[in-house]
């Protein structure tokens, strides 16, 4: 592994530890959906068109199936696997070539890219013979493609860098993009002029790839907090999208949710690749992604295995100890590790198990209940019976002495089981 690897290993491992306080994080994407919605006024023309689009798109227009482009892109073997391997194996995608200079003077070339109706999978090169530097990356930051009818957002990103340091070759995953486009344009910010650049490439919709399988589900489940509504599914060659909406409450609360969400094809669990969550005004949007489907389909099935729980609580712990006994709180493993006063007030070092996340925490004293102020430190740590744990420390605004540490409530993953047919036939 060379130097640039370990310095990227280094930070992703850094990022992965850093989380929102445990006051914090039900609120902070609200923030970002204040603004009350605007309503559109359209003429009597406006409106005729955009029906004689939809009559359009709905009964004129049909993507050609698995169109064979008959070229491999090649190179790109160690940052693809599975599905995207096999497709790009066959020739289904379209060679674009497409080169620019970034401004400190890599050469970006757009290799090629593989579209069906759920995605736009991008493959580029960057390359210097100078070396790469481990910003070099940060250069090249791609936020969109567009085109006619078509604005499609970068969802997911992987690369890897060759062991001299010269190059760089990658994947990135987009929305999808409109059948009716013949030309597509990337935006990608230039961190060093820090302003948007574009470069643009013909695009050949018949060379995309059809869904497999399209249709509804709509069906709802509820849960402690609220209710799970399940929309649709797509089904393309590159991968399994289910969509819907939720009115869960304490969704934000359990950052592992939508891991907990299974798609059984044939009786065998297909892996899940990804999920989306947006909150705003007209409702909270998710989507679910899996791997492809099996091609001899004879049942399909969504179940609900896990998802954010809730429990009322009544625990009162004792904290006239130095040595602190594991809790056991409705199934989960909390430990008391430390209790001591700072310039800040008291704090109580906690673990839990990692998907716990308390709720209504306050602490006894002589001169009465002092509630939680926030939560500091947060990180996963390996204890000494060997499993990993949620630790962070709670932090009350007082120099009483504690009596107890009292619990009213606990976000935790719950599992449901719940279980929804898919028709396939």
């Amino acid at each position: 592994m060379n130097d640039i690897e370990k310095k990227l290993n280094e930070e992703k491992r850094r990022l992965s530890t850093i989380t929102a306080p445990e006051e914090l994080e039900a609120r902070l994407k609200n923030f970002l959906h204040s603004a009350p919605p605007k309503r559109l006024q359209r003429s009597p023309l406006l409106k005729l068109a955009i029906i004689s689009l939809i009559f359009i798109v709905a009964t004129g227009y049909q993507f050609n199936a698995l169109a064979y482009y008959g070229k491999k892109l090649f190179g790109f073997d160690e940052v693809m696997s599975g599905t995207l391997k096999e497709l790009n194996d066959k020739g289904l995608g379209q060679v674009i070539e497409k080169k620019t200079v970034l401004d400190d003077g890599t050469d970006l070339t757009i290799n090629g890219i593989l579209t069906d109706s759920n995605q736009l999978v991008m493959y580029y090169t960057l390359g210097n013979q100078k070396g790469l530097d481990v910003d070099t990356s940060d250069l090249f930051q791609p936020t969109a493609i567009t085109g006619l009818l078509t604005d499609s957002n970068m969802e997911s990103s992987t690369f890897i860098v060759s062991d001299d340091g010269t190059e760089i070759k990658g994947t990135m995953s987009f929305e999808p993009v409109s059948p009716f486009s013949k030309k597509l344009t990337l935006h990608y910010w230039d961190k060093e002029q820090m302003k948007e650049k574009r470069i643009s490439f013909p695009y050949k919709p018949n060379k995309a790839m059809q869904a497999e399988l399209k249709q509804k589900i709509n069906k709802t489940i509820k849960v402690d907090k609220g209710t799970i509504s399940f929309n649709s599914i797509t089904a393309s060659p590159t991968l399994t999208v289910i969509k819907g909406k939720m009115n869960v409450k304490n969704f934000d609360r359990v950052s592992t949710a939508l891991d907990g969400i299974e798609l059984i094809a044939n009786g065998t669990q297909v892996p899940m690749v990804g999920g989306e969550y947006q909150s705003g005004l007209l409702g909270n949007k998710f989507d679910v992604r899996f791997d492809t489907l099996p091609q001899n389909l004879d049942s399909l099935e969504l179940v609900v295995k896990h998802f954010a729980g809730y429990k009322l609580l009544e625990e009162k712990i004792k904290l006239d100890s130095s040595n602190f006994e594991p809790v056991t709180i409705a199934g989960k493993e909390m430990l008391i590790q430390e209790v001591t006063f700072t310039s800040e007030g008291l704090e109580i070092t906690i673990a839990t198990d990692k998907d716990v996340m308390l709720d209504d925490v306050y602490v006894e004293t002589k001169n009465g209940n002092i509630p939680l102020s926030t939560t500091l430190n947060q990180t996963e740590e390996e204890q000494e019976h060997g499993r990993l744990m949620k630790v962070r420390t709670l932090l009350f605004k007082t120099k009483s002495e504690p009596e107890s540490l009292v619990i009213k409530g606990m976000h935790y993953l719950k599992r449901y089981d719940e279980k929804i047919d898919i028709p396939v036939k």
